[in-house]
């Protein structure tokens, strides 16, 4: 399910140098935008979260999971992934991120199954350590690709 969402559209590589925490989840959000899975309103409202709840969206070392509850704004599930080569703080410098993960649901229940594919990526550390490695979004889908095989 994760190669389902995630794509040579969906997935990017920047510098991150000059980025703070609300532009990366914007960056990070707009193949979502582009490809009409959420609208502008989900990314306030991902960024109102965290301002309002701090750095909870941290949820491994320098890994962050961007996500609203779903609002209307949401019109399918969808997933992204920003990797930035340098890393920026998420609300302080005590949260430093270089892999930002958007997720995008339209209910409570229906992406539970991609959660579930996220986190077992997530909790591989080579599989991490590849991704944070990465120069190129092939590089990414190859990293993710692997962990799937290694799944089944």
């Amino acid at each position: 399910m994760l190669l389902d969402l995630l794509n040579k559209q969906t997935v990017q590589v920047s510098e991150g140098t000059g980025l703070d925490w609300k532009q990366a989840i914007e960056l990070a959000a707009e193949p979502l935008i582009n490809n009409k899975t959420i609208e502008d309103g989900y990314i306030k409202e991902m960024l109102n979260v965290v301002e309002s709840e701090g750095p909870y969206i941290n949820i491994g070392p320098q890994i962050a999971l961007a996500h609203s509850r779903p609002a209307g704004n949401v019109h399918e599930i969808g997933l992204s992934i920003l990797k930035t080569n340098h890393s920026i703080s998420l609300v302080n410098d005590e949260h430093p991120i270089n892999l930002w993960f958007v997720l995008a649901a339209v209910d409570n229940n229906s992406h539970l199954a991609v959660i579930k594919e996220l986190m077992e990526l997530l909790t591989d550390e080579s599989a991490v350590t590849a991704m944070l490695n990465a120069t190129s979004e092939v590089d990414i889908l190859e990293v993710i690709a692997h962990e799937q095989e290694l799944q089944k």
